[in-house]
């Protein structure tokens, strides 16, 4: 449809027109091998400088009868310098044709009819593009190819593939149905190109395919081909049901190879752990495994005693650990003191190995007359010395002495 310009800033002072002032090219954007092969996308770029003032414009474009094609964007217009350094218009559009056979072909000029100032003159002049050769080769390899039925012939820039359950499949069960969704999406391609659905069916499930969805999302670098396809899938025994994945070759147009793009491999039922049987309690086992596992345990503990483990250890109680620590990184002698008094009633046991132990009976000693305002001091680390695990005595446990009251020494009779 012609256009109407009000090219303010890119007005060009009217003047005759000479045949090197209006200039419009097409060209191919063709794969390093030099020819594409059967439904591949080639660009095609519009170029046009014009030294003119131009009033109205029209691309009119060839029938294009070997090939599919659609128009990336709109037209752009803006300045360019020419290499005289004059300023000029400068005209692009880009066009993605995809051929569908494999020989020779030709596309036919484009034509661009602009209506110009031609010297104070309205004028109307079709400036045409160049007849561009298009070869389409033939495909080569040993399988495959644009021609071949089987498979499906998918050449592109990218492929991607996405998957989506509803509910996850590993959670369903007999009788209940989950939907699949799967969504294939090619750079450079129309959607017209895409494979139809694939077939999922295996043993122990019944599918019922839903309406595949196509469309074609314009870019400015090619048009993105996406499909997407639908199942609803229906276990019908109650095994776990494995679903293979499913190939979809495509051939890259950027490396010139044969890549694969995939649908993931699932499983059906089975998977999960938050399915209802497995949040049921674990049955009470029965008199024979109880009878086996008490066996087990006693004979653990007779080898246990035949390698000589010797008695356990003694230590002070967990409370008692608690405050002695507490008292000790408060450097509070009174407390120590006291916990300590406490610890000696409740554990004969372990009062008599520190008598016995010179060092713990050195820094009570110390302890207590710091306390009772004599000379010395505390023993910096007697609340570790008391920590330790301890052999317990292998004789009778010798009797307790009294121990000096915390508001001073026993008077002497």
């Amino acid at each position: 449809m012609p256009l109407l310009f009000a090219f303010l800033g890119f007005a060009v002072p009217a003047q005759a027109i000479d045949p090197g002032d209006l200039t419009f090219t097409v060209t191919p954007e063709l794969p390093p091998t030099g020819a594409p092969y059967a439904r591949e996308m080639v660009l095609l770029r519009l170029r046009g400088v014009y030294r003119t003032q131009i009033l109205l414009e029209e691309v009119r474009q060839p029938a294009l009868v070997n090939f599919s094609w659609t128009q990336l964007g709109r037209d752009t217009w803006g300045r360019t310098r020419m290499a005289d350094g004059q300023m000029a218009l400068e005209f692009q559009r880009t066009v993605a044709v995809f051929p569908q056979h494999t020989g020779t072909f030709t596309i036919d000029p484009f034509i661009h009819r602009l209506t110009i100032n031609d010297n104070g003159e309205r004028k109307q002049i079709d400036v045409r593009s160049e007849p561009v050769p298009f070869p389409v080769a033939t495909w080569t390899a040993g399988s495959g190819g644009p021609d071949a039925p089987e498979p499906w012939w998918l050449p592109a820039r990218d492929v991607s593939i996405t998957d989506h359950w509803e509910p996850d499949p590993e959670t369903i069960k007999m009788g209940e149905t989950a939907r699949r969704i799967v969504v294939l999406e090619a750079q450079g391609m129309l959607a017209e190109g895409l494979p139809p659905r694939p077939v999922m069916r295996t043993r122990g499930i019944v599918t019922f395919a839903g309406p595949v969805k196509r469309e074609t999302i314009i870019t400015p670098s090619g048009p993105v081909a996406r499909a997407t396809y639908q199942w609803d899938v229906r276990p019908g025994v109650p095994e776990v049901i494995p679903l293979d994945a499913i190939k979809i070759p495509w051939f890259d147009t950027a490396s010139r190879t044969m890549r694969e793009a995939e649908i993931p491999a699932r499983q059906i039922g089975g998977g999960l752990p938050d399915r209802e049987e497995d949040l049921k309690p674990p049955a009470p086992a029965s008199w024979p495994v109880l009878a086996a596992a008490a066996l087990a345990a006693f004979g653990l503990g007779l080898a246990l005693v035949g390698f000589g483990t010797g008695p356990g250890r003694l230590r002070l109680d967990r409370g008692f650990a608690r405050a002695l620590k507490r008292a000790a990184g408060a450097n509070d002698a009174h407390a120590l003191r006291a916990v300590l008094g406490e610890a000696l009633r409740a554990r004969p046991d372990l009062a008599a190995l520190w008598r016995d132990d010179p060092e713990i009976a050195d820094a009570l000693a110390r302890l207590d007359a710091h306390l009772f305002g004599q000379t010395g001091a505390p023993a910096p680390r007697l609340a570790q010395a008391l920590l330790r695990p301890r052999r317990p005595a292998a004789g009778p446990l010798a009797p307790e002495p009294r121990l000096a009251p915390l508001d001073g020494p026993l008077a002497k009779a």
